[in-house]
């Protein structure tokens, strides 16, 4: 691991340096490597983890790659690196290293030629059927979303009071059938589910390509939209605005050119160009000479405009000579609702910009407080919550349904997951509306639980478990720690295991992943199974001396001795989230370890005090995979130094979640693009 230092040399060059980083690397750097790393990466052609040191002869060649001298600073930092069976690096050259890196690292994105542009990026499902409704101002949904897990029945959801209400009533449809009742646009079906990327989300700019069997289905999408047989005036609030035709004929093109002039700048969330604007309404005015009805011309023109890129896409315009600038406000205003509300912008946050206000702190922080206490921030809760915890997992959890025949009720077999499923986004919209701490995540003593969910946890539980249909949750004291937080959550727990027993690995990566944004690599191709010949009297081991195996083969070694501590310290729940002290066998199960290599822990409640030691790295990781999902792009490391500045400012508010939020979008990462210089 000791590779990723070298990508910083270039810079110093650059920047005037040279000497004194080549001092640096020579006298300190290089001496450093050929001591402690050479050994696994240069010598005598040992090359592990896909780095040959020999490569980097002097500091020019360690500045090519700022992400390499970002892993290795944390491996180092984490002493991962070298390995244990290696001399270990005293404290003070440790942090002698750790300094001479990180300045490097500074140096390094500076001037990295490495850009951190925000793609241009088209509208997922979700976005989409939400722009089109907020657009039309539209009373029905545009199409079924089954990626909105949660749906609210009892009407609980309103941020403006600061509160969630102690009891409530929700539904699911992915895992229940009675997300199908909500009014829709008749005839109008939705194009495929834009699939979360692997460790980020479905906004993912380098995800969302655009084939010409997509761009054609969009077509035919706006086309079904204007057509459906319920897209009527009782249901579309614009109608009277865009649809109904004037009764002064004489004035008909001034009255479609300011009728289009007003919905396509809202279509394309930024004023509207003469020439399109005239090329639209020429469009409307041909068809209505030709023949067509005031309102089926209108149709066919906005339907043109549903398909068009400029409403597809997000992008930033106005290309400038510098590398790096600021959007506009028309490009802020629609960065900030696409990543809270999931839309377009609203009318006030276009004014906003119209004004050049929306930019100015003040304006802008107020705008954002505006916007987390509408009620459509429940579009954010309905995406980054479940897509951070990876809980479109649980969908596909089938537990034996022969060892665990409690697990499935109801014709035809409705799961337990349902009612899982729920109560980790029911915290997360709790720690959001009430500004509450993100530790909370980790170890909380409250949470929302259904009937049934709080009898799969406690068998004690009495009272009418409630059908497969909706589901009342209410908020419950939580006094045991084995419960509480998301992490031992049974639907984090059920989802990590197999059909008949847990996964320890797939736990810790999980926990890796998710709470620290350190996802493994995939495991070697050739790994052994457990059930391999060579283990004999299986039935008789505990899940820990099972996967010893593996920890004993030094190409499972390094990632098993990161990811056994997390995985089995919740090997106290089983493969459907219930407590148990021994495994079937009778033998007891050891959740004991070590965190970081520095924090021990004997059980559950001491892993959790652990995490919260380590809080701030919690809480760095939780502002990268905001900043992903509000960028819609992978992280790089020259968006470090605003990630660090975010998350300290979040430490000195007692770790609050809106406070993140907003300190996320007054950065100068969020209100900045990076472009390509254009050649002269």
């Amino acid at each position: 691991m000791c590779f990723l230092v070298f990508a910083f040399f270039t810079t110093f060059t650059c920047l005037g340096f040279g000497s004194e980083a080549k001092t640096s690397f020579d006298d300190k750097i290089k001496p450093f490597f050929q001591e402690h790393c050479l050994k696994c990466h240069g010598k005598n052609d040992t090359i592990k983890g896909n780095l040959d040191l020999r490569e980097y002869n002097n500091h020019t060649d360690l500045l090519k790659d700022a992400e390499k001298i970002e892993d290795i600073i944390s491996v180092i930092l984490d002493e991962e690196m070298p390995p244990e069976e290696e001399p270990k690096i005293d404290v003070k050259k440790r942090t002698t290293i750790l300094d001479e890196l990180n300045n490097t690292l500074a140096d390094a994105i500076k001037t990295s030629k490495k850009s951190s542009r925000t793609p241009i990026r088209r509208m997922n499902r979700f976005q989409y059927a939400n722009a089109v409704k907020d657009l039309l101002e539209l009373r029905v949904e545009v199409y079924p979303i089954p990626e909105r897990m949660m749906r609210d029945r009892s009407n609980y959801f309103k941020p403006e009071t600061g509160k969630v209400p102690l009891k409530l009533t929700v539904s699911s449809r992915p895992l229940g059938k009675s997300g199908l009742i909500e009014p829709r646009l008749a005839g109008v079906a939705p194009f495929p589910q834009d699939l979360r990327a692997e460790h980020g989300f479905d906004n993912r700019g380098d995800h969302l390509s655009m084939s010409p069997f997509l761009m054609e289905a969009f077509l035919k999408l706006s086309r079904s939209i204007m057509l459906s047989e319920n897209f009527n005036r009782k249901n579309c609030q614009l109608w009277p605005n865009l649809f109904e035709e004037p009764k002064d004929k004489s004035l008909l093109d001034e009255i479609i050119y300011e009728r289009l002039r007003r919905f396509i700048t809202r279509a394309f969330r930024r004023p509207v160009d003469q020439k399109t604007l005239v090329r639209y309404c020429s469009h409307a005015t041909q068809l209505i000479a030709s023949g067509k009805s005031y309102q089926n011309a209108m149709k066919e023109t906005v339907s043109a405009v549903l398909a068009s890129p400029r409403f597809l896409y997000l992008y930033d315009t106005n290309l400038e000579s510098k590398r790096t600038n600021k959007v506009n406000d028309y490009e802020l205003a629609s960065r900030l609702s696409f990543f809270l509300w999931g839309s377009i912008p609203d009318d006030i946050l276009i004014n906003q910009a119209r004004e050049n206000n929306l930019s100015k702190p003040i304006v802008l922080k107020s705008q954002v407080e505006r916007m987390l206490n509408d009620r459509k921030i429940k579009r954010f809760c309905d995406t980054f919550p479940s897509q951070w915890l990876q809980l479109d997992r649980i969908i596909s959890s089938v537990p034996d349904p022969i060892k665990y025949p409690d697990f499935y009720y109801a014709p035809p077999n409705y799961r337990t997951t349902m009612d899982m499923m729920m109560e980790p986004l029911l915290l997360f919209e709790t720690i959001l509306i009430e500004d509450r701490s993100i530790v909370e995540f980790i170890d909380s003593n409250y949470s929302y639980r259904s009937k049934r969910l709080s009898k799969w946890y406690d068998p004690k539980v009495e009272g009418r478990l409630g059908g497969p249909v909706t589901m009342a949750f209410e908020r419950v004291p939580v006094n045991d720690r084995k419960q509480g937080g998301v992490i031992t959550s049974a639907a984090v727990m059920t989802m990590t295991s197999g059909p008949e027993e847990t996964k320890p690995i797939t736990r810790g990566a999980w926990i890796s992943g998710v709470i620290f944004n350190d996802p493994p690599e995939p495991p070697p191709a050739d790994v052994p199974t457990l059930d391999d010949d060579n283990l004999k009297d299986l039935k008789h081991m505990t899940l820990r001396e099972r996967f010893s195996s593996h920890r004993d083969n030094p190409d499972c070694a390094g990632c098993h001795k990161k990811l056994d501590p997390l995985g089995f310290a919740l090997d106290n729940y089983d493969a459907v989230g219930r407590w148990r002290d021994k495994y079937e066998n009778g033998r007891d199960v050891d959740s004991s370890g070590r965190l970081f290599k520095k924090h021990d822990f004997k059980n559950i409640m001491e892993f959790k005090d652990a995490l919260i030691i380590e809080k701030d790295r919690f809480t760095k990781a939780f502002v990268s995979h905001l900043f992903s999902f509000s960028m819609g792009r992978q992280l790089n490391a020259s968006d470090s130094p605003t990630v660090e500045l975010v998350a300290k400012n979040v430490r000195e508010s007692d770790y609050s979640l809106r406070v993140m939020i907003h300190e996320i979008i007054q950065s100068e990462l969020f209100q900045s693009k990076t472009i390509q210089v254009k050649k002269e």
